[in-house]
């Protein structure tokens, strides 16, 4: 076995036939996409980027982006592999950060699916074996990272994050959260979004919908984790659920499931 454990925080997702556009949002990891079929577009807010099939797109963690559709009519098939930052510089030995996210290279894609596999198996040795080759591959395209990966900005909200940390079960409102930064609604929307450049309970509900992904294991009731979450019902959370995952919760359960 290999001796990190953080081959744990190592994970795929496959979306088949995507039809919506993904709101604003980010990872606290570096997600990797292979494009199948259709055009991916990342809108990072000062530019956007596109990617045919057959490339690979790069997110850095932490990095607000949103996945508007490039055609109504014209669904993305694709494949994620998340890797956390310190996974990435266990293999690197620095921090690195990608300014170059997208790359169009056989040898990587035909590496990153050979990634993707050996996570299915979940052998460590194998895992390891086919990590360390795909990020040989891609480092060329990323530059030193002088500390390491940060989260957003909330030195402005002194305890705000940890207040929803929490509380992430419950239901927040946006009097409550201005109070705690000892501002009006309004004030602190405005500010908010100016730091993290994201809204407040758009924040919030893409919070509650990785916070509940990482509690989905093959034997979990999704209706009692919707409720736990405080959404309305399953359909709700399921719903949202797909809107910043890519995939309902019973299909994401569905996979854990398999590989088990």
């Amino acid at each position: 076995m290999h001796p990190l454990k953080i081959f744990d925080d190592l994970d795929y997702l496959s979306v088949k036939n995507q039809t919506t556009s993904f709101p604003k949002h980010f990872h606290s990891t570096f997600c990797i996409s292979l494009i199948f079929s259709g055009v991916e577009k990342i809108d990072f807010g000062n530019y956007d980027l596109y990617s045919e099939p057959g490339s690979i797109s790069i997110t850095n963690p932490f990095e607000i982006h949103s996945n508007p559709l490039v055609h109504k009519d014209v669904s993305t098939s694709f494949d994620t592999v998340y890797i956390s930052g310190e996974l990435m510089k266990y293999y690197t030995q620095e921090n690195i950060i990608f300014n170059q996210r997208k790359i169009q290279d056989v040898q990587v894609s035909s590496k990153f699916l050979a990634l993707k596999k050996s996570i299915e198996t979940g052998d460590q040795q194998h895992i390891h074996s086919s990590l360390k080759q795909f990020i040989e591959l891609i480092k060329p395209y990323s530059n030193f990272k002088n500390e390491n990966y940060a989260s957003l900005n909330f030195a402005e909200f002194e305890n705000l994050e940890e207040y929803i940390e929490q509380n992430i079960f419950e239901k927040f409102d946006l009097s409550t959260l201005a109070q705690l930064t000892n501002s009006n609604k309004y004030g602190f929307v405005k500010k908010f979004k100016l730091f993290t450049g994201m809204s407040p309970m758009n924040y919030i509900i893409m919070r509650k919908i990785f916070s509940s992904k990482s509690s989905i294991a093959p034997n979990t009731n999704l209706s009692e984790l919707a409720y736990q979450y405080n959404f309305t019902d399953l359909a709700h959370f399921s719903k949202t659920f797909k809107r910043y995952i890519g995939v309902p919760p019973k299909t994401y359960q569905d996979r854990m499931q398999n590989k088990h």
